[in-house]
C-alpha cells in the first residue's frame, strides 16, 4: 500500500466512525419516537373505550327515562279514567287517585333528574371522543415522524431527520393537548 492510500483509508475509517455515532443517535431518537407512538396509541384506545362506555351509559339512562315516562303517562291515564268513572266505593277510588297523583309528582321530579344524568353522560361521550381524536392525530403524526427519521438511515440526509423530529414534536403537542379538553 502506498502512503497516500493508507492515509485515505485512515480518513475513510475515521468518517465511518463519526457517521456510525451520528446514526446511533438517530436510531435512538427513532426508538424514542416509537415508544411515544405506543404510549399515545394506548391512550387513544382507552379514550375510544371510555367513549363507548359512556355512550352505553347514556343510552341506558335514556331508556330509564323513557320507562319512567311511559309509567307516568299510563298512571296519568288511569287516574283520569278513575276520576271519570262512577264507583261503588268512592272513598277507595279517591285514595287510589291520590296515590296515583303522588306517584306522578314523584316521577315528574325523577324525570328531570334522569334527563340531567343522561345529558351528563352524553357530555362525557363528547369529551372522550375529543380526547380520542387528539390522541389519534398525535399518533399519526408520530408515526410519520418515525418513518421520516428512518429514511435518514438510508439516505444519510439529515433534513429527513430534522423534519421527522419537527413533526414528532407537533404530534406530541397535539396528543398532550388532549389533557386540556374538558
Amino acid at each position: 500500500m502506498e502512503p497516500t492510500e493508507i492515509q485515505e483509508f485512515s480518513n475513510q475509517m475515521k468518517e465511518a466512525g463519526e457517521q456510525g455515532e451520528s446514526l446511533q443517535s438517530i436510531s435512538l431518537a427513532i426508538s424514542i419516537l416509537a415508544v411515544l407512538v405506543a404510549a399515545i396509541t394506548v391512550l387513544g384506545h382507552r379514550s375510544h373505550t371510555e367513549a363507548i362506555l359512556m355512550q352505553t351509559r347514556a343510552a341506558d339512562q335514556w331508556n330509564l327515562y323513557q320507562a319512567k315516562k311511559i309509567r307516568m303517562d299510563n298512571l296519568t291515564s288511569i287516574v283520569e279514567i278513575l276520576s271519570l268513572q262512577p264507583s261503588i266505593n268512592p272513598q277507595a277510588t279517591a285514595g287510589k287517585i291520590e296515590e296515583g297523583k303522588a306517584h306522578i309528582e314523584k316521577w315528574k321530579t325523577d324525570l328531570v333528574e334522569e334527563q340531567k344524568a343522561a345529558a351528563e353522560f352524553e357530555r362525557k361521550v363528547a369529551d372522550a371522543e375529543a380526547h380520542a381524536d387528539r390522541y389519534d392525530l398525535g399518533e399519526a403524526l408520530l408515526q410519520i415522524a418515525v418513518v421520516l427519521s428512518s429514511i435518514t438511515l438510508f439516505t444519510r440526509n439529515r433534513s429527513y431527520f430534522a423534519l421527522g423530529l419537527a413533526i414528532g414534536l407537533i404530534g406530541l403537542l397535539v396528543a398532550a393537548s388532549a389533557v386540556f379538553i374538558h
